[in-house]
């Protein structure tokens, strides 16, 4: 079964689960247009998989969606952006 994402409003923040089981999270809060992502964590059993990409990559297109800019505080949100160009637009422009 391939990994899903869940977008937890309650939490403010999306979760990656693997057969029901939530293996990881990235937190996020809303500031005027932004969205800041300061956390991002996938359990040490399940790392290298690539769900943190999956997880990264549904966060910000769930933020393209909602028209807001990316604030990535978080290294690998920093790291997936620079490294997927499709999603610098989201980069705020001031």
């Amino acid at each position: 079964m391939p990994p899903s994402v869940i977008h937890n409003t309650a939490l403010s923040r999306y979760e990656v689960h693997v057969d029901e089981q939530m293996v990881g999270f990235a937190e996020y809060r809303v500031a005027g247009t932004a969205m800041v992502f300061p956390h991002t964590v996938i359990d040490p059993p399940m790392r290298g998989r690539g769900l943190a990409e999956v997880l990264v990559r549904h966060a910000l297109d769930d933020a393209r969606r909602r028209d807001l800019s990316v604030v990535a505080e978080c290294w690998y949100v920093a790291q997936f952006i620079e490294a997927n160009p499709d999603y610098e637009d989201l980069r705020p422009t001031s």
